[in-house]
């Protein structure tokens, strides 16, 4: 899904979807994880064409019931899906991140790093990525997957698997080492001095890569210091566009604040 769709779906405005898939790929019940949080699946119906109405297509975030038949022209062989979506909240690894393990739960996080590392062909990594995450925050994954000389879709795989035990964050562009990921790595190298981490929320994934770097470009790293620019000022930014400024007005809003001015 598109990031204007999952804004969309988690303020209610969407809460249908429609697919053309040779079986269903979703259940019902499934929550699917999303850079907006977690969207769940409450219905999956395969339909016609034929079947869909101005309605559906309002439902689904279409311009009009031409827009969501014309999306739905391509493989015409295959049955079309009607999926019913609800946002379910934010992602619990939102909450474990920031939970800080004690000296027991911090053998157990090692020794699961111990199994992914058993399990691993290319043999013990789980360490190594947590100490390059920690000395380069904010640092686009091909980089410091070329430092370690690994594929980047490789590299980014085994991140996800680190992201998914608490111990990582996903940034605009890059990663950081969570609350959590922190205790854990001075547990094993000792504690290390580390730039005090910014007060405030990261700014949202769905920015794009171009606006991120032209907002960090001017000091900008926090939804709270956007909340200090006006929308005419950040639109004069190289790389900060309508589609950025629009989904930098949601987030703010989810905080309860707006663009000054």
């Amino acid at each position: 899904m598109r990031p204007a769709e999952l804004e969309a779906i988690r303020e209610g405005a969407v809460d249908l979807a429609f697919r053309r898939w040779d079986r269903p790929r979703v259940k019902v019940g499934t929550r699917l994880r999303t850079a907006v949080g977690l969207v769940e699946v409450v219905s999956v119906e395969p339909t016609s064409l034929s079947a869909l109405r101005a309605e559906d297509a309002r439902r689904a975030g279409a311009a009009n019931l031409a827009a969501l038949k014309d999306a739905l022209a391509a493989r015409p062989e295959r049955p079309v899906f009607r999926i019913g979506l609800r946002y379910a909240g934010t992602d619990p690894r939102e909450t474990l991140r920031d939970t800080l393990p004690d000296s027991a739960e911090v053998a157990t996080i090692l020794a699961g790093l111990d199994r992914l590392d058993a399990a691993s062909p290319i043999g013990p990594w789980t360490r190594t990525t947590l100490r390059i995450i920690d000395r380069n925050p904010e640092v686009r994954a091909p980089e410091l997957a070329a430092e370690l000389t690994r594929p980047t879709a490789e590299f980014k795989r085994d991140v996800r698997k680190l992201k998914e035990r608490g111990l990582t964050e996903s940034l605009a562009i890059g990663y950081r080492l969570s609350p959590r990921g922190e205790v854990v790595l001075d547990h094993v190298d000792g504690p290390r001095e580390r730039a005090p981490r910014r007060d405030g929320h990261p700014l949202p994934r769905t920015i794009g890569a171009p606006a991120t770097r032209a907002l960090r470009g001017v000091d900008v790293h926090t939804l709270e210091a956007v909340s200090g620019w006006s929308r005419r000022d950040l639109a004069a930014l190289h790389g900060v566009g309508p589609i950025a400024l629009d989904r930098l007005e949601a987030a703010l809003a989810q905080l309860g604040l707006t663009y000054a001015g």
